[in-house]
């Protein structure tokens, strides 16, 4: 009897476009809240925490990722005010990007062929074949842009995307320890070292410890987006995968 009215009152909450975007805020306040109990250790960066959390939910419930996203889009439709507005704490650096504007501009096409040309190598080294050498390209931009360079260039999109997160996932663990190792103390060279090599969540990161850092984070985030998308294809060829 318990059984069978749990069941009908899932019935009915699967059916509310509200559901999927509870849980989800619900997962990220969980993981949130276990980041700031923890003393914000990076390795329970929130966002991966959540994205594990709502994987459980979906495997529990036996719910199809299609069904989730009708009820989480809206989440998904913030993304785009949300990268937009990054401007404001840029605009509050804007003192800083002048006086960083030339390095910024060199250190962009070497971020970006370093990030796709050192994937690329490590997984030659290790016979991948090269639809996945392809796919591993833009493994360092956003994943939107990432899938859609993946699949001109001739990639898989569908792994590139796999690919996309576990970059980010290392970048936002890992990636404020390796710089402290080398010695890297300007939050403005920190943060766009974070968004070039670990695009949205190395930029969350980067504003959970500096705004300042968190700003230079989100400008690499969008400058290695386009300067990809412009120079991935001409390396490609050089070294002959295009």
């Amino acid at each position: 009897m318990v059984e069978s009215r749990l069941n009908e009152i899932w019935v009915y909450l699967a059916a509310s476009p509200l559901l999927w975007l509870t849980a989800t805020l619900t997962c990220y306040l969980i993981a949130l809240r276990l980041y700031r109990l923890t003393g914000s250790t990076p390795l329970l960066n929130p966002v991966m925490v959540a994205i594990a959390l709502l994987i459980g939910l979906l495997w529990l419930t036996d719910t199809p990722y299609r069904i989730y996203f009708e009820g989480a889009q809206f989440v998904h439709f913030l993304l785009g005010p949300a990268t937009v507005a990054l401007a404001i704490p840029l605009y509050r650096q804007r003192h800083r990007l002048r006086a960083l504007a030339l390095p910024i501009l060199v250190a962009l096409p070497v971020g970006v062929a370093t990030a796709g040309l050192s994937a690329i190598g490590l997984a030659a080294l290790f016979g991948a074949e090269p639809a996945i050498l392809l796919s591993l390209a833009p493994k360092s931009v956003t994943a939107p842009v990432a899938m859609g360079i993946s699949e001109k260039i001739g990639g898989i999109p569908t792994l590139t995307a796999v690919l996309v997160i576990s970059t980010g996932v290392v970048g936002a663990v890992f990636g404020t320890a390796v710089l402290r190792l080398l010695r890297c103390q300007d939050p403005a060279v920190q943060g766009f070292a974070l968004g070039l090599s670990a695009h949205g969540l190395g930029t969350a990161r980067a504003f959970q410890v500096d705004a300042t850092m968190g700003a230079f984070a989100g400008l690499a985030m969008a400058l290695s987006a386009f300067a990809t998308a412009l120079l991935l294809p001409a390396l490609l060829s050089w070294i002959g995968l295009s």
